[in-house]
This record gives C-alpha cells, sequence and structure tokens, in this order.
C-alpha cells in the first residue's frame, strides 16, 4: 500500500520542523572514537553499544537519528545512528564507534574535522533494510560485512536457524533508499533483496518541543 498523500506532507512537515529545532551551529567540528572498555555496556538510549557497529554519541540529537559524518580532511563519509550521549570534551561534537572511525579512516589520529548532515529522524515513517548476500560460511560473510562497512553502510549479520548468515543493510530512510542502491550496484553488488523495517506515524521527539519561531506551522 502506497503512503498518502497527506501522511507523506506530515512526514515532509514534521522532518522539516525536527530539523529546524536542531539546527545547531556545529554542524561542524571535531570528532572523536570510543570502545575498548565501553564496548558491550549499555548506551544512554538502552542499546549495548557494539564498537563494530555504525553508531555514534551526540549531545542533543533524539536516538535513532540518522547521520552521514564526513571527514573534511579526506572526504570520506559515513552514516550512523545516534544511541548514546557524548562526547563529554569541549569542542568535540560526536563521538563514534570504532567502526565507524574506521570507515572515515581517522583510527589512527583519534580525532578528525568533520561536517553532520542529519539523513533521517527516527520518527520516518517507512525504513527499510537490504539483504546483500546469504552465506553458508561465516568469515565470508565477515569479508563481505566489512567492505560494506567501509563503504559507509549501516550493516549487521543476521544467522538463521539453518547457520545461513544473511548481510543485512539495516535503517534505510525511504528517502535514501535509492540512493543506496545506486550505490550498492556501484560497488558490484547486483543481486539484493529490499524489505519493509517498520511503518509507523511520524513523530517528534520530545526533545524537539521547543521550536524557533521559523519552524512554527500556521
Amino acid at each position: 500500500m502506497k503512503p498518502r498523500p497527506a501522511a507523506l506532507l506530515l512526514s515532509a512537515i514534521l522532518l522539516t520542523v525536527a530539523a529546524c529545532a536542531f539546527a545547531d551551529p556545529e554542524m561542524q567540528g571535531l570528532a572523536s572514537w570510543y570502545g575498548g572498555k565501553f564496548h558491550g555496556r549499555l548506551t544512554s538510549s538502552g542499546e549495548v553499544f557494539d564498537t563494530n557497529t555504525m553508531t555514534a554519541a551526540h549531545r542533543q540529537l533524539p536516538f535513532g537519528t540518522m547521520v552521514r559524518v564526513t571527514n573534511l580532511d579526506n572526504g570520506r563519509s559515513a552514516i550512523v545512528k545516534i544511541n548514546d550521549r557524548g562526547p563529554f570534551v569541549e569542542g568535540r561534537i560526536i563521538d563514534l564507534s570504532r567502526a565507524a572511525a574506521e570507515s572515515l579512516d581517522m583510527l589512527a589520529s583519534g580525532v578528525a574535522r568533520v561536517s553532520l548532515e542529519i539523513v533521517a529522524f527516527s520518527g520516518d515513517p517507512d525504513v527499510y533494510a537490504i539483504q546483500v548476500g546469504a552465506y553458508g560460511v561465516g568469515a565470508n560473510a565477515e569479508k563481505a560485512k566489512q567492505a560494506l562497512e567501509s563503504a559507509g553502510f549501516l550493516v549487521t549479520i543476521e544467522t538463521t536457524g539453518l547457520n545461513v548468515a544473511r548481510v543485512m543493510i539495516r535503517d534505510i530512510p525511504a528517502a535514501t533508499l535509492a540512493e543506496t542502491r545506486r550505490k550498492l550496484e556501484g560497488l558490484g553488488y547486483l543481486q539484493y533483496l529490499v524489505r519493509k523495517e517498520k511503518t509507523e506515524p511520524p513523530v517528534v521527539s520530545a526533545h524537539a518541543v521547543s521550536l524557533p519561531v521559523a519552524a512554527t506551522i500556521p
């Protein structure tokens, strides 16, 4: 069933309002990364922190927000999901998982100059997943996962009861689905399966209750 025009309009309005509410002059600054002793601990969102997934900590953005982080020194970018709070060091605007830092080629330096772009908020009504491949050998699945994460995707591996490892790109907003498919095909992945992960009414996070005048809806 295709979304109704009214639902699409409401989604677009809410996304615009939320983006205005979170308009932050600190869309460029320093990124750092964290892992080590934090791996396996609970994040501020309640998720277990896995430094091998494409996630990040931000001081303000709602949990579930998808952000494109671009390393201004080398042009590499990656999309991460906000699931934690931080960084708590002055001058830094985002704290990345090790996997995300690796995608941006900033592991050695520890910090990098980056720009942030909000791709989607957690309230976006349509979110998709793409099954890139199914592997009988776990090492092959892990190799594919690493290659896709290096290209900036948020990737998980699902293991079925038959010990088949499915490599999945997750949390793809409808607005970026076509771009994601083009990028995949450009990398040589021509056979894949697309599925909708969830369909929910759009909501604005409670964090966005204080709106600037310019974002007020008549």
